[in-house]
This record gives structure tokens, C-alpha cells and sequence, in this order.
């Protein structure tokens, strides 16, 4: 199965209507330290798999990185465990070009 993918613009509007969407960032820790969006749920990509208790499975998870790579891997760990998921095209990169660009990128 495919795992579709949504914009940062997608993601804001959607959260702006209401629905109930968790972000979850697999970034390390170093990377929030230089550019972080609000409201996200942090677990490193290595820990993912052993913290799936901490995501809610009832709530579709929007997957963020820095490109949209390691968020895809993640988003397909997670549909495998039987998530509703997403990836967040582009990532952090996109979401500092289309939404935020007073972000720092890297």
C-alpha cells in the first residue's frame, strides 16, 4: 500500500478545520535544536518502533523529517502496525519554503 502525502499547507489547513492530526517529528534531537515547528510529537527514528505506545493509533499521523525521506520509512513502519499515516512532503525544507519562510533550514 502506497502512503500518501500531504503539504505543510495541507497539514495547517486541515488542523485549521479541526481534524485531529498528530505531527509526529523523527528528527534528532540536534536537528530541533536548529529549527522546530509547534505542537509535534518528538521520537528519533531509531526509537520509533519501540515508543509506538506513545502515538495515539486512533489519530492519523502526519510523518515529518528534514526532506520527506526518513518520514516516509517511518509512515510505512507505522501502516504496517496499523496507523492511519502521512507523509509530510518535502518535510521541515518545504514546511520553512511554502508556510514559514523565517525558519531556519540546514
Amino acid at each position: 500500500m502506497s502512503i500518501p502525502e500531504i503539504t505543510p499547507a495541507e497539514f495547517l489547513a486541515r488542523k485549521g478545520r479541526g481534524e485531529n492530526l498528530t505531527l509526529l517529528d523523527v528528527r534528532e534531537a540536534w536537528e530541533l535544536g536548529i529549527v522546530s515547528v509547534p505542537g509535534i510529537i518528538h521520537i528519533p527514528m531509531n526509537e520509533v518502533a519501540n515508543r509506538l505506545s506513545e502515538l495515539d493509533q486512533s489519530v492519523e499521523t502526519v510523518v515529518l523529517c528534514r526532506s520527506g525521506r526518513r518520514s516516509l520509512e517511518i509512515a510505512r513502519l507505522l501502516q504496517q502496525q496499523g496507523f492511519r499515516v502521512a507523509n509530510l512532503a518535502g518535510g521541515i525544507l518545504a514546511w520553512a519554503k511554502d508556510v514559514d519562510p523565517s525558519l531556519a533550514t540546514y
